[in-house]
């Protein structure tokens, strides 16, 4: 059973998934589809121009085939995910890394190289959340931006079991104290499309020191 971050801070079995089969086996069917609606991925696209995501260097983690950016960001885009299809096929990057964080949480980027760091709908699917997010804040540069965006979907025999036992304002309070704990300050959370015909979609950030 992982605990998030190493510091047992977690109720016993938090981390714990219905499947805890290996999670490369789990992604090698590529998925060229999206996991939210048309909706959500206009407001993660908003989002992502009013912090100036596209402005700099990009590193997108848990990514796929569709970064949800305006436009190539103008330091390039990185792109880390599970599977190589999905990664070849994302228009935007200029580097791809095959690489399971619930595995090895460490990012094979250097100090202070990038100047954004966005997941979208993935963080309910790590199970040291914590690590990898002192990572993330390990390779952005000073004022650089982390941006997690995340909705009700999900591969539920996949997702940890303490995301699965609240509600949407549970998640959000598990996201913020994510990144809190991971040394983040002055973390902002906010229902960014309310979802009242299609997917909610909620977002976290915070910007490295």
């Amino acid at each position: 059973m992982a605990d998030g971050d190493g510091g047992g801070a977690w109720p016993p079995g938090f981390f714990d998934r219905a499947d805890e089969r290996d999670d490369a086996d789990f992604y090698a069917p590529p998925r060229l589809v999206t996991h939210i609606d048309d909706a959500a991925i206009a407001a993660v696209t908003r989002l992502y121009d009013e912090l100036g995501v596209p402005e700099g260097r990009v590193l997108d983690l848990m990514s796929s085939w569709v970064s949800h950016l305006s436009r190539r960001p103008d330091g390039g885009l990185a792109v880390l995910g599970m599977n190589a299809a999905e990664l070849d096929a994302n228009p935007l990057a200029d580097e791809r890394v095959v690489q399971d964080l619930n595995v090895d949480p460490t990012l094979p980027f250097a100090d202070a190289s990038v100047d954004a760091v966005t997941c979208c709908v993935s963080i309910d699917y790590l199970v040291r959340p914590v690590e990898v997010l002192r990572e993330v804040d390990r390779v952005l540069r000073p004022g650089g931006v982390v941006v997690l965006t995340f909705s009700n979907r999900c591969f539920p025999t996949k997702v940890i079991r303490g995301w699965l036992s609240t509600d949407e304002a549970g998640r959000a309070a598990i996201v913020r104290a994510y990144l809190e704990r991971a040394g983040f300050d002055d973390v902002r959370t906010e229902l960014r499309n309310p979802g009242r015909r299609g997917d909610p979609l909620y977002a976290a950030w915070a910007r490295s020191a």
